[in-house]
């Protein structure tokens, strides 16, 4: 026995219309999803240089009264000093890096005889491992390593130009976005908030900017904490680099480039400190392998005392958030986004958490 099931148009309608609308937005994010990443990046940059802004503020306040031009002035001045400071950091740092690396590859020879006692030390190393000619198989696996890293490299030449180019081009977005939204953003903000309660009820507009005020709040204050904790591990590592220096033959001008790769690569949760380390005893090895296996198990335990003393006590309960609520995060994050997704992964972390908390609240406004 069949049945006939009658509707009206509307439901029909609706029926089709939303599943396909919500298509089409889907769609449009995709499409529009690298747009919406620098637009995040740089509204993220903003409010984490809002402190640095408002210190640069209130110092023109106290010396100068209080004056409208003062914040545009503050703005642009913290904006340029971060760039600058960043700037500088890359000028100093690439330099040496890159000079490090050719007087490795120069004094390769004598640094390998006089460390493993040449091939023959290799050679009666690899016997004591059931290796007979350990050199030829070294010397083959190298050459096949450079033979396909070569043709890698000749093969993905033109994409390469052409994705540096892309690069540049989003950070150049990316920085003119953020000085906009230091700028703009507070006044189109607050213009916002006033066009939402002129009429009607005044309380859903007013938790909603509690909620929001909260989460800038998370993000500019998680990163000040990173950067004061950074800046200290920079300055451990750059003294520990500048002690080796004093006891090997190594440039005492190695000290404080070394103590900002580990500085920058700080600002990267959980393997940041890993990678600038980790760098900073590659590079030693090339001056001195002796060095940079001191300099490697110096800061593993230093890490240890950072990560465990001084880290939370600078940090301190700022964000309220648990080891494994992080842990969850910047993975979670670090497989969506890469990179990135590690270093925002805390931040959004923290205003999920503020959500929950305000919850009981906006569920009130809205009733």
């Amino acid at each position: 026995m069949s049945k006939t099931i009658e509707t009206d148009w509307r439901t029909f309608i609706k029926f089709w219309l939303v599943p396909l609308i919500i298509v089409a937005i889907l769609l449009i994010l995709y499409k529009a999803l690298t747009g919406l990443i620098i637009v995040g990046i740089s509204i993220f940059l903003a409010l984490a240089l809002k402190p640095l802004v408002r210190k640069v503020n209130d110092f023109f306040t106290k010396h100068f009264g209080k004056d409208k031009k003062h914040q545009t002035l503050s703005v642009i001045l913290a904006y340029f000093i971060v760039v600058l400071v960043i700037g500088g950091i890359l000028a100093i740092v690439g330099p040496v890096v890159v000079n490090e690396t050719s007087k490795f590859v120069q004094n390769f020879p004598d640094t390998f005889e006089n460390t493993f006692g040449g091939w023959e030390g290799v050679n009666s190393f690899g016997k004591s491992i059931g290796i007979d000619d350990l050199h030829t198989e070294i010397t083959n696996t190298l050459g096949s390593i450079s033979n396909n890293l070569l043709g890698l490299i000749g093969h993905n030449l033109v994409s390469s130009v052409s994705g540096i180019a892309d690069i540049v081009m989003k950070i150049v977005l990316v920085l003119i976005l953020t000085l906009l939204f230091l700028l703009e953003g507070p006044g189109m903000v607050e213009s916002l908030w006033q066009n939402l309660s002129a009429g009607g009820d005044k309380k859903p507009v007013k938790v909603a900017k509690t909620v929001v005020s909260k989460m800038a709040n998370v993000i500019s204050t998680y990163v000040s904490h990173q950067v004061i904790v950074a800046v200290i591990d920079g300055c451990a590592s750059m003294l520990i680099v500048f002690v080796l220096t004093l006891i090997f033959k190594i440039s005492p001008n190695l000290a404080i480039p070394m103590g900002m790769i580990t500085m920058i690569f700080y600002m990267i949760p959980m393997f940041g400190q890993f990678i600038g380390g980790t760098l900073v005893t590659l590079i030693l090895f090339f001056s001195n392998p002796i060095a940079g296996l001191i300099f490697a198990i110096i800061y593993i335990i230093y890490s240890q005392i950072e990560n465990n003393i001084i880290a939370p006590k600078i940090q301190g309960d700022a964000l309220n958030l648990q080891p494994l609520v992080i842990l969850v995060a910047i993975t979670i994050g670090m497989y969506m986004f890469g990179l990135l997704g590690a270093i925002i992964a805390i931040p959004i972390a923290g205003c999920i958490r503020v959500l929950v908390e305000e919850y009981p609240n906006i569920k009130t406004a809205r009733e």
